[in-house]
């Protein structure tokens, strides 16, 4: 195997590719990055079993062949080159020698025969919608994914998808997440579960312009970028029942500035913060949210008018639950539903179902 490439093209791609090299793992083939050489072009992949991601990229090719090299070290190697023509080849040795301008470098390679073979999803069945959209949607429901592995359902998104919208929707035991968009088109209906982080990572690969499609076939998905392929493994089970958790009726809706309201529980919650449960106490009077937070160092009064039907109501929560939905809405005006001081706050856009995003309240003290 013999090629030559531009240095910030490869690094670029060792970049992409290393989004799906295994931070823990005790198998050191999974630490790898896999190359083929062909044609005009090499081939980088990378895999930690659950996610895979393939990039392309322009080379000179004197002679075909493939290798694993060890996928941080080489990558930090080639972040040195990036305004270097650089040149591999493979020895008899299994190594790969790095030739740029009069210096060169050598890297011992893994056993190719060991890297696992990527998984081939069927194009049969996808849907598509608009690169913004998808970006959008996730965005919006990805702060409630679950971090710990004592539930590992609740560490996927949920997709629903049907002819006319696609619904994402995560949960992590405090909070729930609801997020629609319309959808291009769609070959079937999919209720799917794929990994948060994994999703995440997809949207950070897409610009805003056009479209994608994402197929579903067996137990992965696949989304092609063109010169980028990114597959990913499925959670089995079954999500939790969101729809039994969000309330139907209620008997306080305040209508509230959604800057207003961010502002003030960003700076009360420069107080709260220091207590363990992040309190900022919400006092719903007439016309009036009161926003109050307390610590052994000072406390806080945050007064915002507001347009409120039904009962007045006094309530606490964490202010990082609040914080984190309110900084991913672009609406002016939104809709805070309220029944007790025990039962779900329920955020919603004042007209539409673009999003829903629920929060359990604190008990105060």
């Amino acid at each position: 195997m013999k090629f030559r490439c531009d240095g910030l093209e490869l690094s670029e791609a060792i970049a992409t590719v290393s989004k799906a090299i295994s931070n823990r793992t005790t198998s050191q083939i999974l630490e790898g990055i896999k190359m083929v050489c062909g044609e005009d072009k090499i081939i980088l992949s990378a895999t930690d079993l659950e996610m895979s991601i393939e990039k392309s990229i322009r080379a000179e090719v004197d002679s075909a062949g493939e290798t694993v090299v060890p996928g941080r070290l080489f990558g930090d190697y080639i972040k040195k080159l990036t305004n270097e023509q650089i040149q591999c080849e493979l020895n008899e040795k299994n190594q790969l020698k790095i030739s740029y301008t009069d210096s060169e470098g050598c890297l011992q390679c893994m056993e190719i025969s060991e890297f696992p073979q990527l998984k081939e999803v069927n194009k049969d069945n996808y849907f598509q919608v608009g690169k913004e959209d998808f970006k959008t949607l996730i965005n919006n429901v990805n702060y409630a994914v679950a971090q710990d592995d004592s539930r590992p359902i609740l560490k996927g998104i949920l997709l629903e998808v049907n002819s006319t919208s696609i619904r994402a929707v995560a949960v992590d035991g405090c909070r729930l997440s609801i997020a629609n968009k319309p959808v291009i088109m769609s070959t079937a209906e999919f209720k799917i579960i794929v990994p948060g982080k994994n999703l995440y990572e997809i949207t950070k690969m897409l610009d805003n312009e056009g479209d994608i499609k994402i197929y579903v076939h067996s137990n992965n998905i696949m989304v092609d970028l063109g010169d980028t392929i990114i597959i990913n493994r499925l959670i089995d089970g079954q999500f939790i029942n969101y729809r039994q958790i969000v309330p139907k009726e209620f008997a306080t809706v305040v209508t509230i500035n959604k800057e207003q309201l961010e502002d003030a529980i960003d700076r009360a919650s420069v107080l709260s913060r220091i207590d363990k449960n992040n309190l900022v106490k919400f006092d719903i009077k007439e016309k009036n949210l009161m926003l109050t937070s307390n610590s052994e160092f000072g406390n806080t009064k945050e007064n915002i008018t507001v347009g409120v039907k039904g009962n007045d109501l006094n309530i606490a929560f964490n202010s990082k639950y609040f914080y984190d939905c309110l900084r991913v809405i672009d609406n002016t005006y939104i809709k805070i539903n309220l029944n007790s001081q025990i039962q779900p706050c329920v955020i919603t856009p004042c007209e539409g179902e673009e999003f829903l995003f629920l929060i359990l309240p604190v008990k105060a003290r």
